[in-house]
């Protein structure tokens, strides 16, 4: 990518913030995915062997670039590229991101390698979601070459320095082919979309909020509960999440997730057994959690025009979808 489409791509946020360092040797940069400030995020491990965990979409490569350059990385000491799962906006710009970083592997689960080979049936399923909107939030999809690839499976790891060994664990719920990282030295996950998304945008108003994401197509969530328990016996002290920072709270965020997990297939289970056109559910169950969500939130305080409702829409209208088609595929609501 030339240094003209860098500045082209950074100039379309109104500004640009330095890596933020949530823990030793732990470093997050905004993806500025969608256009928008702490949507997705990338996390640099400054380790003997430099570790990226997620890369977001392509349109999000200059803003990594950026923020390595910041924290005085070259993309040439990249060892690894590490995707939680294969959806766009935590892995579409891994290919592109590949091309800067001559001397790093892409570690993936076992379900997700032959995709982020030929990207043609993840470019497919986004078309079918985002329409017309594709090209401008994901172009361009790279594949990756076979041999740039390295799988991890459940219980695996990766020494990327003397004193760190990182664990990958199979963590379905969000997708099949999620797993999350356990970082021991500070006893932290990244986990992804399975433990669902913190909101620092609220945290900042004394509002600590996290809500499961549901998005399609593999969405289950008696695997999703199954995983955040396998979380819980780890005993951890921190989540990373990819959507978006850190919480030094698990035992709140759990609570959260597992109690608006509930709202959530409830709530959209009661739709679909009401309305069988399946746009019309996605767009009522949109609207029934979006009011439920609205109506707490103004309960802890917030005010009624906050920014933050965009994206609440956004990562709602987006769960909806899942819990649709999680429902439809399960004898219309009735499992």
């Amino acid at each position: 990518m030339s240094d003209d489409v860098q500045v082209k791509a950074l100039k379309r946020s109104d500004f640009l913030k330095k890596p933020l360092k949530l823990s030793e040797n732990v470093y997050l940069i905004d993806d500025f995915d969608l256009n928008m400030a702490e949507r997705t995020g990338t996390y640099v491990l400054a380790e003997e062997k430099v570790t990226l965990i997620e890369t977001s979409a392509s349109p999000s490569i200059p803003y990594i670039l950026e923020g390595l350059k910041t924290l005085g990385v070259s993309p040439a000491d990249i060892s690894y590229i590490i995707v939680t799962h294969i959806h766009l906006d935590h892995a579409g710009g891994a290919g592109l991101m590949l091309q800067h970083c001559p001397n790093a592997k892409v570690i993936v689960h076992p379900k997700g390698a032959r995709h982020l080979a030929d990207p043609s049936r993840l470019i497919m399923g986004a078309k079918a979601v985002y329409g017309e909107k594709f090209s401008q939030l994901f172009d361009p999809i790279v594949a990756i070459p076979e041999e740039r690839l390295v799988v991890k499976g459940d219980g695996d790891t990766l020494k990327i320095s003397e004193t760190l060994t990182l664990e990958f664990l199979d963590t379905p719920g969000h997708a099949n082919h999620h797993f999350s990282i356990f970082h021991p030295l500070t006893k932290g996950i990244f986990s992804g979309d399975t433990a669902g998304i913190f909101y620092p945008q609220l945290d900042r108003e004394g509002i600590k909020f996290y809500l499961p994401t549901t998005s399609p197509n593999q969405f289950d969530p008696e695997k999703m509960l199954r995983s955040i328990s396998r979380f819980k016996e780890l005993g951890i002290e921190r989540i990373y999440f990819g959507h978006y920072g850190m919480s030094e709270n698990p035992s709140e965020a759990f609570r959260q997730v597992e109690s608006w997990l509930e709202v959530f297939v409830e709530e959209a289970k009661q739709v679909v057994l009401e309305e069988k056109d399946p746009e019309k559910q996605v767009e009522y169950i949109t609207q029934k959690l979006y009011d439920k969500i609205k109506t707490h939130l103004t309960q802890l305080g917030l005010p009624d025009q906050h920014p933050i409702n965009e994206l609440l829409y956004l990562d709602i209208n987006v769960s909806a979808m899942g819990l649709a088609h999680y429902l439809n595929k399960n004898t219309g609501g009735t499992h």
